[in-house]
């Protein structure tokens, strides 16, 4: 089969052992991003199936209609960035594991560092010293402070418990089952959405992105926020309203954030608004880019693909695609 990845920025993939599972496919691997319809319809012309990395590259209806050879996009999490009514049209099959039974903690650990950077302030800090400079300014602890997860999941949970471990506060908002979930684990949950807000130290938002969330954190709810909070977004960033959180920090409510996530990736542009902000600290979407974590991913990717060649695609998304797949 012919295999496309696109957008393996470090050519990691090859090197991981899930890789081998794709031995006897023919395997083109593409190190940088294209966006332009034209080249990416050239590059995967003969592509049979076809691997994505999260949403780096979107497959709309104009790329679809010029790939008559595809068959499977394969990959794993949330497919905002596919038209899958396109797909199904095209008889493409598009596989995508939601992983409900796992979770990235390469996202909660790269969440809590952002914190711990935040508020000691160790990257600017650390260019101050590069700078000649010694302690441009103090701090803030962790301890006794109030945690808020947003958002009470797999990876909310897990935040929650390195936040206990710091001797946190922590304070859930989410669904009624979820806030369930935290108050059975030991933790406080928000009695309204406007003392969520108001309250919290910290803000940390671990929410899917779909239509009923896009959104969902508005510029209300950033205005509620205290001088000195921290807001740290490690999910999607249509999380929040557009263009709020930068309007948001101007304002001074919050005080802080840390991101990891934006509107339109990948950041190249060195004057974005909260790249220019010294109380922002910002990292190019790297929650689950590690080499374990992509071990994990990718060998679901793969077995999507071993699975839809043995004639037993898993992981189904369009399924109704089934009664007339491309062939």
């Amino acid at each position: 089969m012919k295999i496309s990845i696109l957008d393996d920025y470090h050519d990691t993939l090859r090197t991981l052992p899930c890789f081998q599972k794709l031995s006897g496919h023919e395997v083109e691997i593409w190190n940088d991003h294209v966006e332009d319809v034209d080249a990416l319809a050239h590059r995967l012309h003969e592509t049979e199936a076809l691997v994505l990395i999260r949403e780096r590259t979107k497959i709309r209806a104009p790329l679809l209609d010029r790939l008559p050879n595809l068959k499977l996009i394969s990959q794993r999490s949330v497919y905002p960035h596919i038209d899958i009514d396109a797909c199904t049209r095209h008889g493409v099959i598009v596989s995508s594991s939601l992983h409900a039974g796992t979770l990235s903690y390469a996202t909660a650990e790269l969440t809590w560092g952002l914190i711990l950077s935040a508020m000691r302030q160790i990257p600017q800090q650390m260019a101050a010293l590069r700078a000649g400079k010694w302690q441009i300014g103090v701090g803030h602890s962790l301890r006794g402070k109030t945690l808020g997860i947003y958002g009470y999941g797999r990876i909310g949970r897990t935040v929650a418990g390195y936040g206990a471990a710091f001797g946190m506060q922590v304070m859930a908002w989410s669904s009624e089952d979820s806030m369930a979930r935290a108050r059975m684990d030991g933790y406080g949950a928000a009695p309204c959405r406007e003392a969520f807000f108001e309250n919290c130290d910290i803000v940390s938002l671990h929410l899917r992105l779909v239509n009923a969330t896009r959104g969902i954190v508005t510029a209300t709810d950033l205005a509620r926020m205290k001088p000195t909070a921290l807001l740290v977004n490690t999910s999607r960033a249509p999380l929040i309203e557009p263009g709020q959180l930068v309007r948001a920090l101007q304002a001074g409510r919050p005080g802080m954030a840390a991101v990891d996530v934006y509107e339109e990736e990948p950041v190249l542009d060195a004057h974005h608004p909260l790249l220019a902000m010294d109380n922002v600290i910002c990292t190019p979407h790297i929650g689950y880019v590690t080499h374990e974590e992509y071990e994990i991913q990718f060998s679901e990717i793969f077995d999507q693909i071993t699975a839809y060649c043995s004639g037993k695609p898993i992981n189904v998304v369009n399924p109704e695609v089934l009664a007339h797949p491309r062939v």
